[in-house]
């Protein structure tokens, strides 16, 4: 039941990669894929990098997928992947269960 109906979790994602034209829409890709929108985008320029801050809402089981794909991206060199608070749980309303056992 877990994978039909996600704990949705507070993410944030840091991302750090060449300054240069086409990295920050690549950026956006992996959440693209799996039909996500992030809240905020914030992209710095310090020198030759972009250090690029993404925060959304998203399912728990993805964190660590997109955080990988984030990492594959051609020139990045560094990927941080946060989970903060539990947002939301996405019950079925036929089915009654504690939501200490879709947490645990």
């Amino acid at each position: 039941m877990r994978d039909e109906f996600p704990i949705l979790v507070a993410a944030r994602f840091i991302v750090v990669g060449p300054a240069e034209a086409g990295f920050l829409p690549r950026l956006l890709a992996p959440f693209a894929r799996r039909d996500l929108t992030p809240d905020t985008v914030r992209a710095h320029r310090q020198g030759a990098v972009i250090r690029a801050e993404i925060h959304l809402t998203m399912p728990r089981d993805e964190l660590h997928l997109v955080a990988g794909n984030l990492g594959q991206i051609v020139g990045v060199s560094r990927v941080e992947s946060m989970e903060g608070r539990v947002v939301a749980l996405r019950v079925n309303p036929t089915v009654a269960e504690p939501a200490e056992r879709l947490i645990a």
